[in-house]
């Protein structure tokens, strides 16, 4: 029980997200099912929070790269370019493999997207992804377990 927990935590914390706990559950040797379940219910929860709360959220951000005296990130530069490209939907479907969930959620809603759509598409973005890693995963590592 408390490894299923450690894989909702995980998909939660930034960083850390999908793409690395449901690997790692299920090879752990963790249901697939309940793997895929709780590392999309995790992600999704903390990017709602993310887009519901996002003005506070940006006000804080903005006070952060000032008092370090940045002005933008590498991944911040990689999702404009995206959305520049693709807009929200691609934003929204390429963020988890490359600048995170969290990110693209809050980088989206920076550059003018609506909470509904943002909200919408990450959670069509994180479903794929959940079921990506998930599928792929199990039938890999069922594929180098199975003896001939």
């Amino acid at each position: 029980m408390w490894e299923y927990f450690l894989v909702f935590l995980g998909a939660a914390i930034p960083w850390l997200e999908i793409a690395l706990v449901i690997p790692v559950g299920i090879v752990a040797g963790l249901s697939p099912f309940w793997v895929m379940v709780l590392a999309f219910t995790g992600n999704l929860l903390t990017v709602i929070i993310v887009i519901i709360g996002f003005d506070k959220i940006q006000v804080w951000w903005m006070k952060r790269q000032e008092a370090k005296g940045k002005s933008s990130s590498k991944r911040s530069e990689r999702a404009k370019e995206i959305w520049s490209k693709y807009g929200l939907p691609g934003l929204a479907l390429l963020g988890p493999i490359l600048i995170g969930t969290h990110i693209a959620a809050f980088i989206g809603m920076k550059l003018g997207a609506d909470k509904k759509w943002t909200t919408l598409w990450l959670t069509i973005s994180i479903a794929l992804w959940t079921l990506t890693f998930g599928i792929l995963t199990a039938l890999g590592f069922d594929f180098f377990v199975k003896e001939n």
